[in-house]
C-alpha cells in the first residue's frame, strides 16, 4: 500500500512561510522546474546537494503548500499545486522571474 502525504491546506498557510520557503536558491531551483506545470521526479533536478539536504527543501516546499507530492512505487512525483498558483498568482511569478533573470544574469560555469 503507497505511503499517503499530507499537503497542509493552503488557507492553514501563512504568506510568511511561503515567503520563507521561496528564500532558498535552490528551493527556487526547484520551483523554477515545477512551473512548467508538468510532474518530476528526482532526477529531473540537477542540483549540488545531498540527497537528505534535498529531501528538506522538498518538505519544505511541500508544508508551505506550494508543491503537491505523489509516491508511486519507490518514486516520488512532484508537481506544483495549481491551488497555490491560483491563491498567491503575482507572488509566484515575480519570484519565479526573478530568479530566472538572476540565472540569466549568472556567469557560465
Amino acid at each position: 500500500m503507497p505511503k499517503e502525504v499530507s499537503h497542509p491546506e493552503l488557507d492553514d498557510v501563512p504568506l510568511a512561510k511561503v515567503l520563507s520557503a521561496l528564500g532558498d536558491p535552490v528551493r527556487l531551483y526547484v520551483m523554477g522546474v515545477l512551473a512548467d506545470g508538468r510532474e518530476h521526479v528526482r532526477s529531473d533536478f540537477t542540483v549540488s546537494v545531498g540527497q537528505s539536504t534535498f529531501s528538506h527543501h522538498m518538505k519544505t516546499l511541500r508544508e508551505a503548500g506550494l508543491m503537491r507530492q505523489r509516491m508511486e512505487g519507490t518514486r516520488c512525483h512532484v508537481s506544483l499545486r495549481e491551488e497555490a498558483r491560483r491563491r498567491y498568482p503575482a507572488v509566484l511569478e515575480s519570484v519565479l522571474a526573478a530568479a530566472r533573470a538572476e540565472r540569466a544574469d549568472a556567469p557560465a560555469s
